[in-house]
């Protein structure tokens, strides 16, 4: 079989959903399907614009919090924890046993010990200066 390499930041939709679905059948193949499902949780304010929210996933019994943020005017007053709790209540419901999040962040860091969360690995200088957190938290039991 004659190959070639392509390097691009510009890669095909099509080429990046093929790619994803051959992971997807080996993963299940080696480990059992995913059941991977989307979990948002968004606040809104009086004209429905949303001023905070959560973006992740659930997945092989795991919660992962990609995406969270808070607009200015309303840091302080425990909307992270509050979105948090949402997401967690959901994932377990789901069948979720644990969950996790990363951030550079270290006050996003705090919240998230606050809320219960505790560190298993850095990355340090990821982006150059700071580290890469990455957070883990029992669900259940």
């Amino acid at each position: 079989m004659n190959t070639t390499l392509e390097t691009t930041a510009n890669p095909r939709p099509e080429d990046l959903t093929y790619l994803s679905e051959r992971l997807t059948a080996f993963n299940d193949g080696d480990v059992g399907t995913s059941e991977r499902q989307a979990l948002a949780v968004f606040v809104r304010d009086e004209d429905g614009a949303v001023v905070a929210g959560i973006s992740g996933y659930t997945a092989w019994d795991w919660l992962y919090v990609q995406w969270l943020w808070v607009d200015e005017r309303l840091r302080g007053q425990h909307m992270a924890g509050t979105m948090l709790d949402a997401a967690e209540q959901e994932a377990v419901a789901r069948g979720c046993n644990n969950a996790w999040i990363d951030t550079f962040n270290p006050n996003a860091a705090k919240v998230y010990q606050r809320q219960g969360y505790e560190t298993f690995g850095t990355l340090a200088d990821f982006p150059v200066s700071r580290s890469r957190i990455f957070l883990q938290k029992k669900l259940v039991g």
